[in-house]
């Protein structure tokens, strides 16, 4: 009798995939994943033993017959089978690789009766098997390893669970859509070539001058400690110092001393990915940088006709991560390593061997720190894997006395506080002494700077009155507002115009919330920043001078609004302790190691590192409690689709409105439209919007030029495109 594993529509039987065909070729693929020789053959044994349970005569009726996708289950035979041979690694793999890897609980209630044997015709079906496949208890007795702690295990689980699924999918991809797995293009990181390239790169953009000096002096230096083994490595330099270039010059000749297998760049925010990815195809070219952010949608449905064809290679690449160069958002990153979801983890096996340079590393939630420290520690020991910490504000990472952290974190910047020093572009002052000031001193004292000004504010609120407060004001040609209640592409055509007016010199004031600190590279002579966590302070202060080109220091200006709120009581906390801590020392704040103390004192002061209790959920081995508990972004937003903002939003409603699924490229379109809202404001607002059938929320309520969404109802003279 022939045993398949997958059919073929209106084909016959004797085009099916036999059963056994597909159990060697996962395990084949299963196996080439492993990245140490000893991984091997457990990687291997999962990819024979995950679809175990298609043996069963009602999954070969199923397949034959038909009948409820997912009416026959079959994963936990596989995975009893692995749980009586003493293999509970493969054995989670195996319950969860349809569904998901499972909270302990739910596997040992999955498998219990299949490792008991208790499940009618269950020996009928291990002997069938065994009959087709060829499985060697004793070696693989011989070749179980030990973990040294319950966590190094369940990364290792996770490391299985992504390498037995992504071979799983392939396998079936290679079967069922042919095509489609000849256009997946596996593409090697060639070392010596990017090395070429981003040499010659270097020496087209390179002028003289004092900061070009440091620039290459500082990337020498990285590049002369990239011959240590996979470790964790720190570069902490000024901003302006050049350090996306510093940092995969370091990372190329790491990789190529230690034969690693790619680079991942880690960025916190979508619009730093265009940039930096910008960059790195003009050195490289677009064909070898793979981009990947949280807005791509890994369960969407597909047209045939949706993508270009030379897109859909990066495309599929996405799934897995099969390329040389990627540059991701941290929130894709994370909440991949920390999710128990097939999709997500797919592509968690090849970060193994890899370079993963974190951008911004100060930005990462506290709140996770030490579950995040320790994923990656076991990340790096179990997947061989190098990880760089890249920031102008370094946080205290390392282990110290009740702080789990990171035992030896290897400098690759040598005198920091010279470079620092060398590099200051501004002066700090307080506004009225720190004490309490009205909006209208603020505005009064904004304006007696006679320049162009940008005053970032902690709320919405404060950063809309800002505006209408000067609004009315000659003093400035033209006066800007953003906030995150106008939609991206509406913030980019500000943004936009603000560049230009400062290239053009024009004298301009802008009234921002805190998204100007999420990677938007203004230069202006003069800031103003409300009272805030120092890391705001620094990214708002990065704001100025940034380029140096003034004949003296830029200024920032910190204040403190009267009756002004805050985001939440951590970031008020934090906020008072920064202010404290300033005014202790003022001189504090020119001084480089400054962030660590006081990321240091915060953790013990105020914030939980572990909030969630994810590193108890990991040492439980609950895959699925740990993936529901881990965010990097706290309060979830839903994104609210602006159809009424110009012509293609418009058409673009109209088009989806025929469709039952939104294609990646409309999902894309629709991004540039939306605006991400609480859900508080749905609440308050449920009569302003609609929800779609495709899962999508169209707003029918007002959108202001000035600030974006307005929770009132549109009138009828205002109903128009």
């Amino acid at each position: 009798m022939k045993f398949y594993a997958h059919t073929l529509d209106n084909r016959p039987e004797s085009d099916w995939q036999l059963l056994r065909n597909h159990l060697n070729n996962t395990a084949e693929f299963a196996q080439d994943f492993a990245c140490d020789i000893k991984y091997k053959p457990l990687f291997k044994l999962a990819g024979l033993l995950h679809d175990l349970g298609k043996y069963q005569p009602a999954f070969q009726k199923y397949l034959k017959e038909g009948g409820r996708r997912g009416s026959v289950p079959h994963s936990s035979w596989g995975a009893g089978y692995a749980r009586s041979l003493g293999m509970n690694e493969i054995s989670f793999v195996i319950d969860g690789h349809h569904k998901g890897l499972p909270d302990a609980s739910d596997w040992k209630a999955d498998t219990d009766e299949y490792k008991g044997g208790e499940v009618p015709g269950y020996e009928t079906v291990i002997n069938v098997f065994t009959s087709e496949i060829s499985v060697d208890e004793e070696k693989l007795s011989n070749g179980k390893f030990y973990f040294k702690d319950t966590f190094e295990r369940e990364l290792f689980i996770r490391y299985l669970f992504s390498a037995l699924t992504d071979a799983d999918w392939l396998d079936t991809e290679d079967f069922c859509n042919s095509e489609k797995a000849k256009t997946r293009n596996s593409r090697n990181l060639n070392c010596d070539h990017f090395i070429l390239k981003l040499d010659e790169g270097i020496a087209k953009k390179s002028k003289d001058g004092e900061l070009n000096l440091l620039r290459n002096k500082v990337r020498e230096y990285a590049i002369s400690k990239a011959e240590t083994p996979p470790a964790f490595y720190s570069m902490n330099l000024p901003t302006g110092m050049g350090k996306t270039l510093a940092s995969v010059a370091w990372a190329l000749h790491h990789a190529r001393k230690n034969n690693l297998k790619r680079i991942i760049i880690v960025l916190p925010y979508i619009n730093i990915i265009d940039q930096t990815a910008k960059v790195l195809k003009e050195i490289f070219g677009e064909e070898w940088i793979l981009e990947h952010h949280s807005g791509y949608n890994e369960t969407e449905k597909e047209t045939d006709d949706d993508v270009r064809i030379e897109d859909i290679s990066k495309q599929l690449a996405t799934e897995n991560w099969d390329y040389p160069i990627i540059v991701t958002t941290t929130v894709q990153f994370f909440e991949s390593i920390f999710s128990n979801k097939r999709s997500k983890c797919r592509k968690v096996h090849n970060i193994a061997e890899s370079v993963v340079i974190f951008d911004e590393v100060q930005s990462l939630r506290k709140e996770v720190v030490l579950p995040t420290l320790s994923m990656l520690k076991n990340i790096n020991l179990i997947m061989r894997t190098s990880f760089l910490f890249c920031t102008a504000t370094q946080p205290a990472f390392e282990k110290r006395e009740k702080f789990e952290g990171i035992e030896n974190i290897i400098p690759l910047v040598e005198n920091c506080d010279e470079l620092f020093s060398k590099t200051r572009r501004v002066t700090y002052f307080p506004v009225n002494g720190y004490e309490d000031v009205s909006m209208d001193d603020l505005f009064m004292t904004v304006a007696e700077q006679n320049s162009s000004a940008l005053c970032v504010f902690n709320t919405k609120k404060s950063a809309f009155e800002f505006f209408n407060r000067a609004k009315g004001s000659d003093s400035w040609g033209m006066i800007y507002h953003l906030s995150t209640s106008m939609c991206p592409y509406h913030r980019k055509l500000i943004v936009q115009s603000i560049r230009e007016d400062l290239a053009n010199k024009n004298k301009i004031l802008v009234s921002s919330t805190q998204l100007i600190e999420a990677g938007v590279d203004f230069d202006f002579p003069c800031v103003f920043r409300e009272y805030a966590p120092l890391e705001s302070i620094i990214q708002s202060a990065g704001r100025c001078n940034r380029e140096g080109n003034l004949p003296e220091k830029g200024k920032v200006f910190v204040f403190k609004l009267d009756g002004s709120g805050m985001p939440d009581n951590q970031y008020r906390s934090l906020s008072g302790h920064t202010l404290d801590m300033i005014m202790e020392s003022p001189e504090k704040l020119y001084q480089h190691d400054f962030f660590y103390e006081y990321y240091k004192s915060a953790l013990n002061l105020f914030v939980d590192a572990d909030k969630r209790k994810i590193n108890e959920a990991r040492n439980a081995l609950d895959f699925k409690t740990v993936a529901a508990s881990y965010r990097i972004i706290d309060n979830a937003t839903e994104g609210l689709f602006v159809w009424r903002y110009n012509n293609e939003s418009a058409a673009l409603l109209e088009l989806i409105r025929k469709q039952e699924y939104i294609s990646r490229e409309q999902y894309r379109q629709m991004q540039n439209y939306s605006v991400q809202v609480y859900s508080y404001f749905l609440i308050k607002c449920s009569d302003l919007y609609e929800s779609l059938p495709q899962g999508l929320k169209v707003w029918h309520g007002k959108y202001c030029e000035d600030t974006g969404i307005i929770d009132n109802p549109i009138s009828a003279d205002e109903f128009v495109v």
